[in-house]
């Protein structure tokens, strides 16, 4: 693999990282925020007796280890190899 299809590998997965929390935290943000109102109408629509806070809490900090573990761990690995790789090679 050459650098330059390391260093587009290791962007790629930097902006997801960044677009994935951007993304969780307004998630986060608008489920909370409304959350009275939507526990009542998915209570309705799909005969749910309650929806659980702590389980939609372990939900968002599921994501959240995936986004730290699946995309901004191999990043960093990459990252860092391709500095090393460049100190070599100067």
């Amino acid at each position: 693999m050459t650098l330059d299809s390391l260093r587009l590998v290791r962007n790629f997965l930097f902006r997801t990282a960044a677009i994935s929390l951007a993304f969780n935290y307004t998630s986060i943000l608008v489920t909370f925020a409304f959350w009275d109102t939507w526990s009542g109408l998915t209570s309705q629509w799909f005969h749910v007796e309650a929806l659980s806070r702590a389980a939609m809490l372990n939900f968002f900090v599921a994501i959240k280890f995936y986004i730290g573990f699946v995309l901004l761990a191999p990043a960093l690995a990459l990252h860092w190899t391709i500095k090393r790789e460049m100190r070599k090679g100067a």
